[in-house]
């Protein structure tokens, strides 16, 4: 479709060929000594009229694109295409004329000797040509256009294909060490690793369930979470803790599902393992001016081995939300004073109200604590 033919376009182009035909009635005026009411009859129409020719000059265009034509090529089409639409114009403008001279509205003009045909003709090549010109700038913006939607386009595939990878990733390595604990727990605690299986069962199946969801509130997060430290109490008993502390808007915050699993088993793995006593995993959470924090805290041992596992987890979750909010969201590690701290800040996305909120500007705390 013409870009043109849009009504507003269309209105707008028009409007423009009005001031061409004022400036054809002004050389009307000049050489044949008309009156304006007279030139303007004469010019307004013909002006419109060839408003309408000159809609060709985009097909043209198209016809004869400027990357992969020849230059030549380019040029005679070109000026074929005016001089054969000013030829059109020239015959046309002579039988207006005509026609009005024999309705006495204008007087009667020989129209080769007033110079007429050389003013039409010579005036139309030039307005043609205009057209074309300004019709291969818009074919430029129009292929500019479908490269930045492609682009995107290609970017935005590429985002979701490595979201869909980080994801897949995750998986895995839960339920690697996961199969480990219970294979632990066979020979020492049959009941355990059976109640472990269940558990564990319960919490893929809710995983799964949101397989295909790019973002799942904050308050469903940390559910999987609650699911998480139940299975894994499971093995530690009573060494193993869990609180998770938020406020209602928090909870409403989209975060990508899965992205505190992989922490909170860092905080197991290589926090609570390796000290005697055991200790309490905090999850906090507060939206403020317009960001959402997280923080994971649990208990380390200062001499515990560095670095047992794969590495997989903050790098996980640090290539997730640079993938999803670029420089947006961060995340800090710090230890101190037997404590290890995760720290996540990202853009606070508005979610599914949270349940029992009044619209109060004090947010209602809310303390969960892992069940036996």
């Amino acid at each position: 479709m013409h870009p043109l033919l849009a009504r507003r376009r269309l209105a707008l182009y028009l409007g423009l060929w009005v001031l061409v035909g004022a400036l054809l009635a002004v050389l009307l005026i000049v050489l044949t000594r008309l009156d304006t009411w007279r030139a303007l009859i004469i010019a307004l129409p013909l002006a419109t009229a060839y408003a309408f020719v000159c809609l060709s000059a985009w097909y043209v265009s198209r016809s004869s694109p400027l990357s992969g034509t020849g230059a030549l090529r380019i040029v005679a089409t070109a000026f074929s295409a005016a001089l054969i639409s000013s030829a059109a114009w020239s015959f046309l403008a002579r039988a207006w004329i005509r026609v009005l001279a024999e309705r006495r509205l204008v007087p009667s003009l020989t129209y080769e000797t007033a110079g007429l045909h050389a003013l039409f003709f010579s005036l139309g090549v030039l307005l043609y040509l205009l057209s074309l010109a300004i019709s291969y700038l818009l074919v430029a913006f129009e292929h500019s256009r479908e490269a930045e939607r492609r682009a995107l386009q290609v970017q935005v595939l590429a985002r979701e294909a490595e979201l869909r990878l980080l994801r897949t990733q995750i998986d895995p390595h839960f339920l690697f060490n996961s199969l480990h604990s219970i294979s632990a727990l066979t020979a020492a605690d049959p009941a355990g690793a059976r109640r472990m299986c269940l558990l564990l069962a319960e919490f893929l199946r809710e995983s799964l369930a949101l397989s295909g969801e790019e973002r799942i509130t904050l308050a469903r997060e940390l559910n999987l979470i609650d699911r998480f430290l139940a299975v894994e109490r499971v093995r530690f008993g009573e060494r193993l803790a869990g609180e998770i502390v938020t406020n209602d808007g928090a909870n409403a915050c989209l975060v990508p599902p899965l992205l505190l699993q992989p922490i909170v088993e860092n905080a197991v793995t290589h926090g609570i393992t390796h000290t005697l006593e055991g200790g309490t995993i905090r999850v906090a959470a507060a939206r403020t001016r317009g960001r959402l924090t997280i923080t994971v805290e649990n208990p380390c041992d200062p001499d515990r081995p560095r670095r047992t596992g794969t590495g997989l987890g903050l790098a996980n979750v640090r290539s997730r939300l640079m993938t999803l909010h670029g420089n947006e969201a961060w995340v800090n590690v710090s230890e101190s004073d037997g404590l290890f701290r995760v720290e996540l800040s990202l853009p606070a996305l508005s979610g599914v109200p949270a349940s029992g909120n009044t619209g109060s500007s004090v947010e209602a705390d809310q303390k969960l604590e892992v069940r036996s």
